[in-house]
């Protein structure tokens, strides 16, 4: 077992893998910040815990049941001679979904009135009110945690054989993840620019899920260094912008 361990093939499978984990659980965290930062203040942060731990869960679960995450790739019916497997719905839908989220809160952040707009406010909401917008955002972040989670498996299944380096590489992403989600969503909450550029980027993962369901591959590299650039113009502009109030 040590031996196993310490083999350097062993190491750099779980680094590389861990490290795709964490660039993949980038989406996870987006979708999340920017869903519960409208929500009441105190349930804010368990809203985030709840949502990764059932990433968690949803990742070590598809990874315990590989065969049947396998058997999803088979096809179940041709459309105009493309075929459709349980994986390309799943991706379909979930990317259906991503875009229709992603939109409307951009329409919310840019076009609606300023009181639509607003942060729930707890102390407007009964105590079942604050319960049913607590399990209305575990649901939605649920459903895209399936969707993220078959991606991330699939791309683990690609890279490692041994599940027990999976398993481990999805624990240190998700407490990456459990890390991570707080300070960047403070940080979109403070910045709105950030946050429809953010939305924009979900808007581009929920293209990019469309796609990979009628088998068009879209390099995720390409995706994510677009996203690391447009974010550091963004940040640059908010550095200007800083510095410009600051002198007046």
């Amino acid at each position: 077992m040590l031996q196993f361990i310490l083999d350097p093939n062993t190491i750099i499978a779980f680094l590389t893998l861990a490290a795709l984990e964490i660039v993949l659980g980038i989406d996870n965290i987006i979708f999340i910040s920017v869903l519960a930062n409208r929500l009441p203040l105190e349930i804010r942060e368990s809203v985030r815990r709840f949502g990764l731990l059932f990433a968690l869960i949803t990742r070590v679960l598809l990874l315990l049941s590989l065969s049947w995450v396998m058997g999803l790739t088979e096809t179940l019916f041709a459309i105009h001679n493309q075929e459709i497997s349980g994986r390309d719905l799943i991706l379909f839908f979930g990317g259906l979904f991503l875009l229709w989220k992603a939109s409307k809160e951009i329409y919310l952040e840019v076009e609606a009135e300023e009181e639509s707009v607003k942060v729930i406010n707890s102390s407007s909401l009964k105590s079942k009110s604050i319960q049913k917008v607590f399990w209305g955002a575990i649901l939605q972040i649920g459903v895209l945690d399936m969707v993220f989670s078959l991606d991330s498996v699939i791309t683990a299944v690609g890279l490692v054989d041994e599940i027990s380096i999976m398993i481990a590489a999805v624990l240190i992403s998700v407490f990456f993840m459990l890390l991570a989600a707080k300070p960047i969503g403070d940080f979109v909450h403070r910045h709105p620019s950030i946050k429809v550029l953010a939305l924009s980027f979900l808007m581009i993962v929920g293209l990019v899920l469309i796609a990979e369901s009628f088998n068009i591959h879209i390099p995720k590299g390409y995706v994510y260094f677009a996203m690391a650039f447009s974010l550091s113009v963004e940040v640059l502009n908010i550095r200007a912008r800083q510095k410009k109030r600051a002198s007046q």
